[in-house]
């Protein structure tokens, strides 16, 4: 057998090597015997080639007659053309065959656990043998688009003076949103590190430092509850820059990601709009609102005051309740069960029920809408709900009525679940293109009942709007901040700020969040105290890379785009990861377990 080196990848052999002799490695992926010739689909990360034996090489055609699906192969053949009618369109590789001249086992495989073309494979299956399940065309196909994304990335900024600088995986446990994940320190008894959650201090102080453009493309860590859409390692394009202000951070970024979409994909995404929180959570009752589902909320709740139906009237006179109509367009031709699923499913997000009215004869008055709630509301507001929601013959008209947040949530996924079903695919209500927005203007903080006192709604070094300063000290609420998320298709895809560079100004925030400057300096001391020495004013943005090349790949989870995920339960099937370890390391690290039924190794 030649010992000559892989010539060309099998996915990449085309007509242009039409009559030349090439060596090809992979896996076979199909083994076809067509009664006196086989057919070896010779599969590898660029794709499948069709392989010819035929029988008239007897030693190589014996080699074929023994090889099964995932023996790893190499083969010497010639590149002709397919047989007319036989060429296959959706390959590149689809005009060409390779007749083969010389085979060689490179390694046998066990019968594999899955046939690698089933599409009906578990979540389960798949993690525990994540190995097999990555020489899918699909999850090579996931991650070498993930690849290209990257590259892009590192182009587009490299060319903008951004420096790639690494930062510490061990750092010190800071309140940032989430729960740590900590790490026991051996040498410092008794003391731990934090895995982090971002960069975010680190790249202040690297702004602090002078490295005025700094980016990494990094591994991030959260011990939260997961779900299809988080995990808790994941990875972020982080960027942070000083001297330019929020729109000039906005502006660089959005070309970033068409640069990014163009390169990678071939795909020109429009006009990214800029939106205030306010009309997001007013129109969509979401942060991220997804602008491909063509339905908006109507805001009732002034009008429902002093009807009849306790559920309206309660809500719209209660501290922080709100009222919502939602029209869907053609939906009086729902069926009752249709209506009752959906009724089921606001129920996911604490709504107590779904009330609704179908317009059937506008002209008929209250007799021409069919409700069981209409003979508890008004002519009055009747008439302004109908008039404020357009409502036409043939419609529908959802309500929402509860807390805000309530609410929002609720009537926030009904509108995109309609909007996604088969119902709202028919009917217009849903647009199958990319809709990019920013959004804008977010609250500074959030006010937690239960402690009485604000939390930060993004982190703690935003800054604050000009001339919200004074509001920090007298009026927290009324604070907005220079903070701004992108978000693609209901998705955020990335968020930032500018940050807080004064010192007197973080004091300000600190106090409105309650910690007074004792724990600040224990907390963010270092951060603090580099702040002093002449900080520029800065800002940044970080994006989410996993849920990016998700979006792009039309994946249903995170997980189809990351080479080794965990699971919702956070563990890795295929390496069996978290795991018990022994008494000595425990020891060691000056850990005993208080949990008496934990075992150790």
């Amino acid at each position: 057998m030649t010992s000559t080196s892989r010539t060309h990848y099998s996915g990449l052999v085309t007509t242009e090597q039409l009559g030349q002799t090439v060596t090809l490695c992979g896996w076979v992926h199909r083994r076809r015997d067509h009664g006196g010739v086989i057919f070896i689909d010779l599969r590898d990360r660029e794709g499948i080639a069709q392989i010819v034996c035929d029988p008239d090489r007897a030693e190589m055609f014996k080699v074929a007659e023994s090889i099964r699906n995932e023996f790893c192969v190499k083969i010497v053949g010639l590149v002709r053309k397919r047989p007319e009618g036989t060429a296959n369109a959706n390959m590149k590789s689809g005009e060409i065959e390779v007749l083969c001249q010389e085979l060689e086992v490179l390694n046998p495989s066990v019968t594999p656990p899955f046939q690698l073309d089933d599409d009906n494979l578990s979540e389960t299956t798949r993690l525990t043998h994540r190995v097999l399940d990555l020489r899918r065309p699909q999850m090579q196909k996931n991650l070498m688009l993930r690849y290209r994304v990257s590259i892009e990335v590192r182009k587009f900024l490299d060319e903008r003076g951004f420096i790639d600088i690494e930062t510490p995986m061990l750092t010190k446990s800071t309140p940032e949103g989430a729960r740590d994940y900590l790490v026991p320190s051996r040498v410092n008894a008794g003391q731990f590190f934090a895995l982090p959650q971002s960069p975010q201090l680190f790249k202040q102080l690297l702004m602090v430092a002078g490295f005025d453009r700094y980016y990494q493309i990094v591994k991030c860590f959260r011990d939260e509850d997961l779900r299809a859409d988080r995990q808790p390692e994941f990875t972020q394009i982080d960027c942070e820059t000083s001297f330019l202000n929020e729109f000039e951070i906005r502006e660089l970024f959005e070309t970033m990601i068409r640069h990014v979409f163009d390169k990678a994909m071939n795909v020109s995404l429009p006009a990214f709009p800029v939106m205030p929180y306010s009309e997001a959570m007013g129109m969509y009752g979401s942060d991220k609102p997804d602008l491909r589902v063509k339905l908006q909320f109507t805001e009732i709740t002034d009008v429902m005051a002093d009807v009849d139906f306790k559920v309206f009237s309660g809500a719209a006179n209660m501290k922080g309740g709100r009222v919502v109509a939602l029209r869907v367009p053609g939906g009086a031709a729902m069926p009752r069960s249709e209506i009752d699923a959906y009724t089921q499913f606001v129920g996911i997000y604490g709504a107590k029920g779904l009330a609704y009215i179908k317009i059937n004869e506008l002209e008929k008055g209250r007799d021409g809408l069919q409700s069981p709630i209409v003979k508890n509301i008004h002519d009055a507001a009747l008439n302004e709900v109908l008039k404020r929601t357009g409502a036409q013959n043939g419609d529908l008209i959802f309500f929402g009525a509860d807390k805000a947040k309530v609410v929002n949530d609720a009537i926030g996924a009904l509108r995109v679940k309609i909007g996604h079903s088969e119902f709202g695919k028919k009917n217009g209500l849903f647009d199958n293109v990319w809709k990019p927005l920013w959004v804008v203007d977010f609250p500074m903080f959030e006010y937690d009942e239960a402690e009485e006192r604000y939390t930060a709604a993004h982190h703690p070094f935003t800054a604050p709007k000009d001339g919200h300063e004074d509001w920090l000290e007298t009026d927290p609420s009324k604070c907005l901040a220079k903070a701004y998320d992108m978000v693609l298709n209901g998705w955020e895809i990335g968020g930032g700020s500018i940050r807080i560079h004064r010192a007197e100004v973080q004091s300000k925030v600190f106090r409105a969040l309650n910690i007074n400057a004792e724990e600040a300096q224990a907390k963010f001391g270092f951060l603090l105290d580099a702040l002093q020495y002449g900080a520029p004013p800065h800002g940044g943005l970080a994006f989410g890379l996993d849920r990016i090349v998700t979006m792009m790949t039309g994946a249903e989870s995170i997980r189809d785009v990351i080479a080794f995920p965990k699971t919702q339960r956070a563990q890795c099937l295929l390496t069996q990861a978290p795991s018990p370890v022994d008494e000595k390391q425990l020891r060691e690290l000056h850990i005993r377990l208080r949990n008496v039924d934990q075992k150790v190794a």
